[in-house]
C-alpha cells in the first residue's frame, strides 16, 4: 500500500518558494496539535483508501465521482455484501492494513470528521472541494440520516468525587504514586483536563509564587481543544490538589519541561514525558487496585467526573465553565442533566 503523500500548499504563480515554505509553516503553527494529529490520521486514511478503491493517487483537485464513493462506500454496513463487492473489498483490505477495525457501518461523526478533513486539504491548497457539489451534499446529508444513532459516551461512567478518592487511595507511597495522585488530581480539580492537556503540560506553566501565602497555584496552558494558542485563560489549583502537584514536584525535582514523567523501574523520575495513552494505562491500573473493573471509566471519566459532581454540589454551571472551558453551554448541560433528580441540590431548597 502506497504512503499517504507529504500535504503542501499548491502555490500562486505570485509566490516564491520562499513565501510558500512560509505559508505552509504558518498553516502549521496556527493550526492545534490535535488537529494537525487528526489531519495526519485522516490523510494517512483517505490516501490508503484511494489506493485500494482506485488503485490510485489522490487528486487535487479530488473528482466528484471519488467523493461520492468515499461516502456510499462508508454509509452502510458491509457485513453481509457480496464478498464481491467492491466497497467490501476495499474495506477488507484497510483491515487488514490496521486503518480500519470492522465491516460495520463506521459512526456518522468518523465520516464527517474524515470529510471535514479534506475539504480542509483542498482550502489549505485553495482549490475547490468536490464535497460542496450538490449531489455529493446530497448524499452526505442522506448517509448522515440512515446511519444515525445515539452518541456513546466517551466514558463508561464519570470519575466523581467517591470514585478519585478511591483512585487515589490506590495509589500508595512510592513515587510513582505520588506522580499518578499528582497528575489524577490535577486533571480533576482544574476544570476536568483532557490527557492531551494533561501530559501537554510543563514545568514553566505552573506559577508556584502565590503557594506559600494563599495556597493556591496558577496553571498557564499554552492552548486547549476549545481555546486558541495564547488565549487560554489561567487555570487555579487550590487545596489538597495544590499541596500535592508541589510534593511531586519537589520530590522528582522537576525545574523545567514536562511536568508529568515516566518513572524507572526503580521508581526514579525520567526525563521524558507522558503519552496521552499513559493516562489511559494509570487510570486503568489505579482502577483494577482500587477493586473496580479496569473499563470502569476512561481518561474522559475526569471531565464528566468533575463537572458531575459540580452539579452534585449545586455549582452553578457558568462557574464550572470557567474551568472546564466549556465554549457551549449546552454541552456542558448535558452533565449536568445526568444528575438523578433525586440528588439534584434544588430540590433540598425547602429543607
Amino acid at each position: 500500500m502506497k504512503q499517504a503523500p507529504a500535504l503542501s500548499l499548491a502555490r500562486p504563480a505570485a509566490l516564491s518558494d520562499a513565501d510558500e515554505a512560509a505559508l505552509t509553516d504558518l498553516y502549521v503553527r496556527g493550526t492545534p496539535a490535535n488537529t494537525l494529529r487528526a489531519y495526519e490520521r485522516d490523510l494517512i486514511y483517505i490516501t490508503a483508501w484511494a489506493d485500494a478503491a482506485f488503485e490510485k493517487p489522490l487528486s487535487w483537485p479530488e473528482a466528484e465521482a471519488v467523493a461520492l464513493r468515499f461516502i456510499l462506500d462508508h454509509a452502510r454496513d458491509l457485513s453481509d455484501a457480496n464478498p464481491q463487492d467492491p466497497a467490501r473489498a476495499t474495506a477488507e483490505t484497510l483491515i487488514a492494513a490496521g486503518l480500519r477495525k470492522t465491516l460495520a457501518c463506521p459512526a456518522p461523526s468518523t465520516l464527517d470528521r474524515r470529510i471535514a478533513s479534506w475539504r480542509a486539504f483542498h482550502r489549505m491548497k485553495n482549490i475547490d472541494s468536490p464535497f460542496d457539489a450538490p449531489l455529493v451534499k446530497q448524499a452526505r446529508a442522506k448517509a448522515r440520516r440512515a446511519a444515525a444513532r445515539p452518541p456513546a459516551p466517551k466514558s463508561a461512567r464519570p470519575i466523581t468525587r467517591e470514585v478519585l478518592e478511591a483512585l487515589l487511595e490506590a495509589c500508595g507511597p512510592s513515587l510513582r504514586g505520588l506522580r499518578d495522585r499528582a497528575l489524577l488530581m490535577t486533571g480533576w480539580a482544574s476544570g476536568g483536563r483532557r490527557r492531551s492537556e494533561i501530559v501537554g503540560l510543563r514545568r514553566e506553566d505552573v506559577d508556584l509564587a502565590p503557594f506559600d501565602a494563599e495556597g493556591l497555584i496558577w496553571l498557564n496552558m499554552l492552548e486547549t481543544k476549545t481555546t486558541m494558542q495564547g488565549k487560554t485563560p489561567r487555570l487555579v489549583l487550590k487545596g489538597r490538589a495544590a499541596r500535592t502537584l508541589v510534593a511531586w514536584i519537589d520530590a522528582a525535582e522537576i525545574t523545567e519541561g514536562p511536568l508529568f514523567r515516566a518513572i524507572s523501574k526503580a521508581d526514579r523520575p525520567l526525563p521524558r514525558g507522558l503519552s496521552p495513552d499513559a493516562v489511559y494505562q494509570i487510570i486503568k491500573r489505579r482502577l483494577l487496585l482500587a477493586g473496580l473493573p479496569e473499563d470502569y471509566a476512561t481518561p474522559h471519566g475526569l471531565r464528566s467526573g468533575f463537572l458531575t459532581q459540580a452539579a452534585l454540589d449545586g455549582a452553578p454551571i457558568q462557574a464550572a465553565m470557567r474551568l472546564s472551558l466549556h465554549r457551549s453551554v449546552a454541552q456542558a448541560q448535558k452533565y449536568y442533566d445526568d444528575v438523578e433528580i433525586t440528588e439534584n441540590p434544588a430540590t433540598d431548597l425547602l429543607g
